[in-house]
């Protein structure tokens, strides 16, 4: 077993509001008969999440407070105190055990300048290592997308602070309205709403938002975590690459409009973006993963208690011999703490060494 391993894709829910975000995700949460599990360990930090932790070998764990969150509050006044109030709540549970538990922040994303303060606050005061993405818009149907122009603002902060932003995936926008329900609201779409399908089109169709429009030029620096063995782009990513370098270039200039410079988006993959393992306990993939973006932007993920520590782990540790094969016995500790180490500039913490 890899002691002092990292993870950085783990939920926590306020124990009162965990009856509530079952409800709002449905199917999309976990089978019925592992409800009980599921809003157990939702809510629990120092008690049975630390104890499974040690027992298979996770050394330190990044937590974010899951969705919905402040991101279903409309008002950006009422999100921003939201935002506030979470951040302060997760201080207070893990301050006294930062030998185990670090944080990312929640931020209201209305306005980035707002964000981009309480981001600051929350990695100079709190010691948080950055963000878990937070969606906004001005209302339930509608999202922005942060390859608008006036989030520079937001990454600007985010260089300066030298801190990595998680894109989680989250239930669309407009969730139950008219277009929803069309797509994913009856027979065989119902579903594939969440994990199996719809988390990584969402989340995918941001990060490339971001690639194309530029951003990654402009913020050169710029870290981007996305899990999921990257949420299936990087098995599409020949292809994404020869449209948007041979066709869509083109376009664009005929259009007036920039989009991104480097000559292939393999680029930012290698330079801008982590991509973690979390949910997707499959050696072949994982493999395939390391070849297309390097070893050194992997990082060892659960997604708990979404996905189970028994499984996450019993899968990095239980196949280590075949992913030794895949990605080398160095890459192997790279990917289970190293990397993500050196990232988030970890000093000691629980059997970090071993």
């Amino acid at each position: 077993m890899l002691r002092g391993k990292i993870v950085l894709e783990e939920a926590y829910e306020e124990p009162s509001k965990v009856e509530a975000k079952r409800a709002l995700l449905g199917v999309a949460s976990c089978a019925p008969d592992d409800v009980p599990r599921w809003a157990r360990q939702m809510s629990s930090i120092h008690g049975e999440r630390l104890e499974l932790s040690k027992k298979h070998g996770i050394g330190y764990t990044i937590l974010s407070v899951t969705g919905p969150g402040c991101q279903m509050i409309v008002d950006p006044v009422e999100s921003a105190k939201e935002a506030r109030r979470l951040n302060d709540h997760l201080y207070e549970q893990i301050k006294d055990s930062r030998e185990y538990f670090g944080a990312f922040a929640s931020l209201s994303m209305h306005d980035p300048v707002q964000a981009g303060e309480e981001l600051r606050r929350c990695v100079r005061e709190l010691g948080f290592h950055g963000a878990n993405f937070q969606h906004a818009g001005p209302d339930a149907y509608t999202w922005h997308f942060y390859d608008e122009p006036r989030y520079d603002a937001f990454w600007a902060v985010c260089c300066e602070l030298n801190v990595p932003i998680y894109i989680h995936p989250s239930l669309p926008a407009g969730y139950h309205d008219e277009a929803f329900e069309k797509m994913y609201g009856s027979r065989g779409g119902k579903y594939l709403v969440g994990p199996p399908f719809q988390f990584a089109t969402g989340a995918s169709l941001h990060l490339l938002r971001i690639i194309v429009s530029g951003v990654f030029d402009r913020f050169p620096s710029l870290q981007i975590i996305v899990g999921h063995l990257g949420e299936r782009l990087p098995l599409d990513i020949w292809r994404v690459n020869h449209w948007i370098q041979d066709v869509m270039k083109a376009h664009a200039a005929k259009a007036g409009d920039t989009i991104c410079q480097q000559d292939d988006i393999r680029h930012y993959f290698k330079n801008n973006i982590y991509i973690t393992t979390s949910g997707d306990f499959y050696t072949p993939a994982l493999k395939y993963v390391v070849e297309e973006v390097g070893v050194e932007r992997v990082l060892f993920s659960v997604d708990y208690p979404y996905e189970t520590i028994e499984r996450g782990c019993g899968w990095f540790d239980g196949e280590r011999r075949e992913i030794e094969r895949a990605i080398g016995t160095e890459g192997y500790v790279a990917v289970g703490k190293g990397n993500a180490r050196r990232l988030f500039g970890l000093g000691v913490y629980f059997e970090c060494d071993e």
